[in-house]
């Protein structure tokens, strides 16, 4: 797998972590002191982030799939070059 492919997948792992935490620190706070109302708004609002933070990663991590796929079926041809060059 080359240095991007790696990158990509550190990344959004990374993306992935910082939404929970972003979410849990933020839920926190707003469930502190606020009324019922503007924390059930809040909540909405951050489940549609949060939901929207899920539905990139998932993209990304169909890309990176395809993308690790393609690399292992060239990885499997330049291995069977090789044997052949033997």
């Amino acid at each position: 797998m080359n240095e991007q492919a790696w990158q990509e997948i550190i990344g959004t792992i990374g993306l992935f972590c910082l939404v929970i935490i972003v979410v849990t620190l933020t839920v926190r706070y707003f469930t502190a002191g606020r009324g019922a109302r503007a924390r059930d708004e809040t909540l909405k609002q951050l489940a549609e982030q949060v939901t929207a933070g899920q539905q990139r990663t998932e993209r990304q991590l169909a890309e990176l799939t395809e993308r690790v796929t393609d690399l292992q079926g060239r990885t499997g041809a330049l291995e069977k070059i090789l044997k052949d060059v033997e």
